[in-house]
């Protein structure tokens, strides 16, 4: 599958995350969002978090005023706040929303695997192909992680822990079923989730090469399928 029919497939229009988002502040009886309509609501969350995403990646989200937000959006300060009540919110739901559509589209390519190769195919292609689409949120992620609330670092520190996770519980798996060679499975997921990272870090770094995140994916995983597979099963498909 190639980037541009994961995209298609997995459907993961900013517009679709605000909605989900709108309609999970709406079904747990939260006040965070203080707009009845919909459709407002999720036009200006675009405004908003792109417009954070814009200011923040330039020069961080603690520079950040509102007043910057306001000019850059183009919404009232007045308006801003009927979304959240201060900046540690707004950060909340920038991480919050971010790990959600990712944990859920992760686990859902996953599950749709049967065997450990398949499996780990698609955590590696998956990730890689939705912090290309995503890249600013995930590069805002991962920079803005030590502004967080001790709660919130936690639960971003815990976020990528299940990464590994994820990925170690396939790797184990796979050696199980005498598929994966014996290698330190948690040792190995480290390394594949470092790999992961440097796509969406140092996004310069490869756009200045012309790689493109297909060919990344491609190679990172016939590189882990040399180290990992075991010489007389098939290669991955």
């Amino acid at each position: 599958m190639t980037y541009a029919e994961f995209c298609q497939e997995a459907n993961i229009s900013k517009m679709e995350i605000y909605q989900e988002s709108f309609a999970a502040q709406k079904s747990i009886g939260r006040d965070t969002i203080r707009i009845k309509k919909e459709k407002t609501a999720v036009k200006n969350l675009d405004s908003i978090f792109g417009a954070v995403l814009k200011i923040s990646n330039k020069k961080g989200f603690k520079s950040m005023s509102m007043r910057d937000l306001s000019r850059e959006c183009g919404l009232s300060m007045g308006a801003l706040y009927n979304y959240f009540s201060s900046k540690d919110e707004l950060l909340e739901m920038l991480q919050h929303q971010r790990r959600a559509i990712t944990g859920k589209i992760l686990e859902e390519r996953i599950v749709s695997e049967s065997t450990p190769p398949g499996k780990l195919k698609a955590a590696i292609f998956t990730h890689l192909y939705l912090s290309e689409a995503m890249q600013p949120w995930f590069y805002f992620s991962f920079m803005e992680t030590k502004n967080l609330s001790p709660i919130e670092k936690q639960k971003a520190i815990e976020s990528e822990l299940a990464t590994e996770k994820m990925i170690c519980d396939i790797l184990i798996q796979g050696q199980e079923q005498n598929v994966f060679n014996s290698h330190d499975p948690l040792l190995g997921a480290s390394m594949i989730k470092a790999m992961l990272q440097d796509w969406y870090l140092k996004r310069g770094k490869y756009a200045g090469k012309k790689i493109s995140v297909d060919q990344y994916a491609t190679y990172l995983m016939e590189f882990i399928e040399a180290f990992f597979m075991k010489a007389d099963q098939c290669p991955f498909d």
